[in-house]
């Protein structure tokens, strides 16, 4: 059975791709590739970039879940940048007021460190999203705290937030970061950014220490899995009903894979990845995970 869930596991493994937070986590440790794409972004140029953590985790109350950021990284000025892969929508309003969590919770970083209000830094959190998240076709979507009355008046809280739209058609862009966007979406590299990308994830997947840690990953949902179901048929023995037993099965099957993607989820695994290894639509371990309390990124 181990033979055939690592065959599983390495034929998953050939398929991810620069939209899975996986790869995209990795990729971005490069530092030319994330400073170059930073900079088509947000139109400005960065001197340095520099990581804090290799996987930035914020966790403000000893008794709170933490928070798991895709990229975390600074600039020489101190400016702070999240940017995260994201290929599902959720719920109405989801992703907006994800982007109001993740602010939040890096507000409360800053200031936990010593920071006074009047010095909090300039923040950009952007979402790069696989589909068009407001419908308008734009390619970028930047918002920024504004006057209702006089829309020309920003607040000036130094926050700004940004989704990318890989199949947007409108809105002047870089010709690399249009480039960019294609690829992300699924189409050929073509500009040298994006052909340097992909390279890099190829690179990724050359190596054998990322592969391990992600077959062993498929290996453990699996064998979560069949011990889920064996606890399931168990109690429908128990009821002695045939149906009983059936069920218990499916639902012992189905509970222990969650559970499993529930721990890896809690020690940093993206929804995403961990959706795909355990082979469950991503809605429904979405659901379970927010029905547990564990914090979706």
């Amino acid at each position: 059975m181990e033979k055939e869930w690592e065959a599983e596991a390495l034929e998953a493994w050939k398929r991810l791709s620069i939209q899975d937070n996986f790869i995209f986590q990795r990729v971005m440790q490069n530092v030319k590739l994330c400073k170059w794409l930073l900079e088509r972004i947000l139109k400005i140029k960065i001197r340095e970039i520099r990581y804090p953590d290799t996987e930035k985790s914020i966790s403000i109350r000893l008794d709170s879940k933490a928070v798991r950021l895709d990229v975390y990284v600074e600039d020489e000025i101190g400016t702070v940048y999240n940017i995260e892969m994201q290929t599902t929508k959720g719920h109405d309003g989801e992703l907006a007021r994800r982007t109001r969590y993740y602010q939040g919770m890096i507000d409360m970083d800053l200031l936990r460190k010593g920071v006074y209000y009047d010095d909090l830094r300039q923040t950009y959190i952007i979402f790069i999203c696989t589909f068009d998240l407001f419908g308008m076709d734009e390619r970028i979507y930047t918002f920024r705290n504004q006057c209702m009355e006089q829309p020309e008046l920003e607040l000036g809280d130094g926050t700004t937030k940004i989704f990318l739209n890989a199949k947007g058609l409108k809105g002047r862009v870089d010709e690399d970061l249009e480039d960019f966007l294609q690829y992300v979406d699924g189409k050929p590299a073509r500009s040298r950014f994006t052909q340097e990308m992909a390279q890099e994830v190829e690179s990724v997947k050359r190596q054998d220490e990322m592969r391990r840690e992600f077959v062993t990953l498929y290996m453990e949902y699996q064998k979560q899995r069949r011990e889920g179901a064996a606890e399931g048929f168990e109690r429908g023995r128990r009821e002695g009903r045939e149906e009983g037993i059936a069920e218990g099965r499916t639902e012992g099957r189905m509970i222990g894979t969650m559970r499993t993607a529930l721990k890896f989820m809690n020690a940093g695994t993206p929804l995403k990845t961990a959706a795909k290894i355990a082979d469950v639509p991503e809605e429904e371990l979405r659901d379970f995970a927010k029905r547990n309390g564990v914090s979706i990124l």
